[in-house]
């Protein structure tokens, strides 16, 4: 079976398509080929990248990537996740290729102050709502295509 391709988006590929884009490929990396991209790629949330270690999924070290850059290679994606909060649904991006995008509009983690800990806590609602979105579609794809 070849796998459809997916791509989150978001401004910054910091936080919120770097946990859309490891849950879909924990939940559907077998159906699916998923990675995220950014308009403004910045450096990956270090509240993410300990929230999702809680998940037992690694991203340290990785990298983010520009959306002007998959573009320019000719990539194409069946599925475009926009992760945008509302406030930024304006500016976020869309993809020329995409067939079909979703829009999810999660609140931006990276509005989170304080320590560590206080930052986690306020980000980790954030992170479980975008979970609960990916196995929620994940689950209705699977049905709609007859794969489990």
């Amino acid at each position: 079976m070849n796998k459809e391709r997916a791509l989150v988006i978001c401004i910054h590929n910091s936080s919120r398509s770097q946990m859309t884009e490891e849950y879909l490929r924990r939940f559907a990396g077998d159906v699916l080929e998923v990675e995220s991209a950014g308009l403004e790629p910045g450096v990956i949330n270090p509240v993410v990248t300990e929230l999702l270690k809680e998940e037992g999924l690694d991203i340290s070290g990785k990298k983010t990537q520009s959306l002007f850059d998959l573009h320019k290679a000719g990539r194409h994606f069946e599925y475009i996740f926009a992760v945008c909060d509302p406030e930024a649904k304006e500016r976020c991006p869309i993809f020329p290729a995409e067939k079909k995008r979703i829009h999810w509009p999660f609140p931006d983690p990276s509005k989170a102050t304080g320590t560590l800990e206080e930052k986690m806590n306020t980000v980790r609602p954030i992170r479980d709502d975008i979970k609960k979105a990916v196995q929620d579609w994940v689950a209705e794809y699977r049905q709609t295509r007859g794969v489990h």
